[in-house]
């Protein structure tokens, strides 16, 4: 196997659907906490969960997080992607700097402006009046950041009651060091630019704008390249769709090899009005899948990696695929477990 150049990744974490029988919520949920547990003995070191409305899956997860603070106690703990469009700045503060108290500081939230998906629907119910001049832009992001970094509201004489005494207000609990932990999930060029100039970090998955080019891979890089041209400091993580099946029984890997088949078409050109660019799957044994990854030209760009679980299979296949990454790929990249972590079985 060659590599395309030097490969050092020193965080893995993973991104889970969190799905759930319509009918039965509680056992997809708890299952989705246990994958989050699972993670942490394997040595990940973050687990990320979607947030979707109108879906059998996590529609808040700032409630599902804080109840994941409780049953973890290293891994990092994060939200991909809340879009924020349909949340007050600054409720949303003070709900997830609740959430980074409970962890210890272990929260990274990941949001998303623009108008949200469902908005016909959700959006009526949501806002009061005709919502369809509403604010979706950037400035949205930047109204619930500015609610974390802890300024005192009004000036120094600004005083409340409370029945701890007079207080200078600021939004409560003060979560010191989570504003450095918003990432914005960025797919143009504008948006890369945006959140580098703002100070946010950048996710990049398998889902891009291609602007100026077809190739998946180069659109993807420059995203990379204006993200740090407009701050260096931020944080890049890069998510890939990886499924290995070594310890997968024959059922499984042909279930794996035809969920891969069912998507390779979207990846042979852009699709629709913004021409979204979609990198191929990653599918196969462990050998292979290495394989893939030396050549992917991003990898030596980053050393933060996401695997990003489909949303298509069931409770034990992410328990096997998310154990076959750890032992058998990520130590292949560069990375290194904790040397308090055993490997979980």
């Amino acid at each position: 196997m060659t590599r395309v150049g030097n490969i050092s990744i020193s965080h893995i974490g993973f991104l889970t659907p969190g799905n759930y029988p319509d009918d039965d919520p509680l056992s997809g949920l708890e299952q989705t906490l246990e994958q989050l547990q699972y993670g942490e003995d394997l040595g990940f070191d973050s687990a990320w969960v979607r947030q979707r409305h109108l879906e059998p899956g996590i529609s808040s997860a700032s409630a599902f997080l804080a109840a994941a603070t409780q049953r973890t106690s290293r891994i990092e703990l994060g939200t991909a992607v809340i879009p924020i469009g349909y949340e007050s700045p600054y409720r949303l503060a003070e709900d997830l700097a609740t959430v980074d108290v409970l962890s210890r500081g272990r929260l990274n939230i990941g949001v998303s402006a623009g108008r949200p998906l469902h908005a016909d629907l959700i959006a009526p119910l949501v806002f009061d009046g005709d919502w369809t001049g509403f604010d979706f832009s950037h400035d949205r992001v930047l109204r619930f950041a500015d609610n974390l970094r802890g300024s005192y509201l009004g000036d120094e004489q600004t005083l409340i009651k409370t029945p701890f005494g007079p207080q200078r207000p600021r939004l409560q609990p003060y979560a010191k060091g989570l504003i450095d932990r918003i990432w914005y999930g960025g797919g143009s060029q504008r948006s890369a630019e945006w959140a580098g100039r703002n100070g946010f970090n950048l996710l990049t998955g398998n889902v891009i704008t291609g602007e100026g080019t077809d190739d998946f891979f180069i659109a993807q890089s420059r995203l990379i390249e204006t993200h740090r041209g407009a701050e260096t400091q931020r944080r890049v993580a890069l998510g890939r769709v990886i499924v290995p099946f070594d310890s997968a029984d024959a059922a499984t890997r042909r279930r794996y090899r035809d969920y891969a088949n069912g998507r390779h078409e979207r990846t042979l050109s852009p699709q629709g009005e913004r021409r979204t660019l979609f990198a191929r799957d990653v599918v196969g044994t462990s050998e292979e899948i290495l394989a893939q990854l030396f050549a992917d030209p991003i990898l030596p760009e980053v050393s933060e990696l996401r695997l990003e679980l489909p949303y298509e299979f069931e409770h034990e296949q992410y328990r096997q695929i998310l154990h076959d990454f750890a032992t058998l790929i990520a130590p292949e990249l560069g990375w290194k477990a904790p040397s308090d972590i055993r490997a979980a079985s």
